[in-house]
């Protein structure tokens, strides 16, 4: 992970990280911890997490067709798909 800390100790900051993960349930990719008199000015960015992509197909939200039996695969490939 990637810090920079201005003003601030490494103690500090572990525990400012520790409460963003916490909120956030993913780990940092990045951290900027600037201390600016009474106030720390936090500026963060949390890994990416991989997604599956939902499409609605005949009738159904799904991410893949994979789990399909037969029937459903051959209804799919018959459908009609409109251009716009």
């Amino acid at each position: 992970m990637k810090k920079e800390l201005i003003g601030i100790s490494e103690q500090e900051a572990e525990v400012y990280i520790k409460q963003i993960e916490e909120k956030e349930g993913k780990p940092l990719e990045s951290i900027r911890l600037e201390a600016d008199g009474d106030y720390v000015n936090v500026r963060y960015e949390t890994e990416q997490q991989p997604f599956e992509r939902i499409r609605r197909i005949t009738g159904y939200l799904v991410g893949t067709m994979e789990r399909w039996n037969d029937a459903k695969t051959a209804e799919e490939s018959q459908r009609v798909k409109h251009s716009m």
